[in-house]
């Protein structure tokens, strides 16, 4: 059987982008998967493939789980990595989402599948989510740090470019790969604090979030992940003032992050011009009665 499960053909997508997120190392906090389902969930998206785990997973590693259908039948759910299509009439591309746990093996076969589904869909650039834990506090801007193949598709984004170099996971083997076949690729990576690597952090899903839509000219609705964004800044400072070291630390992250926003040319910010065409856009694909997408499923 062949690793990419069809299920539809997406036909006549305008100018698509993919983008990817995969749980796991690459995925702290859970940021980066988290973005990914916000976005397709406020597009209505639907899933049209799959890639088949049998080649790619550990399975004791990555274990397939047991539920109970209609309250009788047990029913084996395998791991796997989802794709999905989501049309946005009014915005200038449609998206290509793709989701799931990292592969246990065979990552070049695995990345190559990518790159020969990006190729026959037309794709026009792919984005890569990430997330990585760092000596960051929890109270101010999430950071992100992105590397592209392309220079100009993170040009005037207010990226900082990343200098990392050592371990990587599977976005970066697939950034590899799109840069080996030519497609214009990007890897956005926002910032998690490590004293709360454990919880899910939706305050960094929003900024992948919003970068997202300032790279591929799409908007959404983020009240909701705003709302859960708040609620986990407010809910981690409760718990860090009842530890007085943990709150000396965090105090002395907040006073390294200040020097370093100090140090920043006012310059890079953005305008207002630009803050007022991003919300315009943002109306614009909202159109009178809310997002015209297709149907989720």
């Amino acid at each position: 059987m062949q690793p990419l499960i069809w299920e539809s053909r997406p036909d006549g997508l305008r100018a698509p982008a993919l983008v990817c997120a995969f749980t796991g190392w690459n995925d702290a906090g859970d940021a980066a998967s988290a973005a990914l389902r916000f976005f397709g969930a406020s597009l209505g998206a639907t899933r049209f493939a799959q890639i088949d785990p049998e080649e790619f997973f550990d399975f004791q590693a990555t274990r397939p789980r047991v539920e109970m259908v209609d309250g009788e039948t047990r029913e084996i759910q395998w791991p796997s990595v989802e794709i999905y299509e989501a049309r946005i009439p009014r915005a200038p591309r449609d998206l290509v989402l793709l989701s799931g746990p990292e592969p246990s093996f065979r990552w070049r076969t695995f990345t190559r599948l990518i790159v020969d589904l990006a190729e026959a869909l037309g794709t026009q650039m792919v984005v890569s989510l990430g997330a990585l834990l760092a000596d960051v506090p929890h109270s101010r801007p999430v950071g992100i740090t992105g590397l592209s193949s392309d220079p100009t598709l993170i040009e005037g984004h207010e990226l900082a470019p990343t200098t990392y170099e050592g371990p990587t996971g599977i976005v970066g083997i697939l950034q590899a790969a799109c840069s080996d076949a030519g497609i214009p690729s990007a890897s956005l990576w926002a910032s998690v604090p490590h004293y709360v690597a454990a919880a899910p952090n939706p305050k960094a899903a929003l900024a992948l979030v919003r970068k997202l839509e300032s790279l591929v000219g799409v908007s959404v609705d983020a009240e909701e992940l705003e709302v859960a964004s708040a609620d986990y800044e407010r809910q981690v400072s409760l718990a860090v003032q009842s530890d007085p070291d943990v709150q000396a630390f965090v105090e002395r992250l907040e006073r390294t992050a200040a020097e370093e926003e100090e140090e920043t040319d006012p310059t890079e910010l953005p305008s207002g011009d630009v803050i007022a065409r991003e919300f315009q856009r943002f109306l614009r694909q909202r159109g009178p009665e809310g997002p015209d997408i297709a149907g989720g499923r």
